[in-house]
């Protein structure tokens, strides 16, 4: 079913690889872009679990958006590993005024259909969306 406001679907892969990212853990991050002939949101790729978050970043391309899942593990101060699964709406300065809107307008609705996500970033540069930024909204 199509969104209202942007026309996009979401295709059932994104889903699907956002389950087995949830549940089992089976990869690192996911990168989805939106398909502008298939009108649907895709997966662009998947991130093997030993990918770091500087392979995640250069997955992301410079000049396009993308929305992306990342799987952040860490350790609290009280020495729990913990993981927070972030939703990343990638949207650079320098990417098509068209697509921006694009992929705004079929954002929200996307992250509905991924259940599970617990932080959203916005992010226009790769400064905001730093190691450090993760780590200090994943406690």
């Amino acid at each position: 079913m199509a969104n209202a406001a942007s026309g996009m679907a979401v295709n059932d892969d994104c889903k699907l690889k956002f389950q087995e990212l949830k549940a089992k853990r089976t990869y690192r991050f996911i990168v989805f872009k939106i398909d502008e002939k298939q009108k649907q949101v895709v997966v662009e790729k998947l991130g093997e679990p030993a990918l770091t978050y500087e392979d995640f970043t250069a997955s992301l391309p410079e000049n396009e958006c993308r929305f992306a899942i990342y799987d952040y593990d860490f350790v609290t101060q009280e020495n729990c590993q913990k993981s927070r699964i972030f939703f990343i709406a990638w949207s650079p300065d320098t990417a098509r005024v068209r697509s921006k809107m694009l992929y705004a307008s079929s954002k929200d609705r996307f992250k509905r259909e991924l259940d599970g996500i617990q932080v959203e970033l916005q992010a226009t540069d790769p400064s905001e969306m730093g190691l450090d930024v993760i780590r200090g909204r994943a406690n």
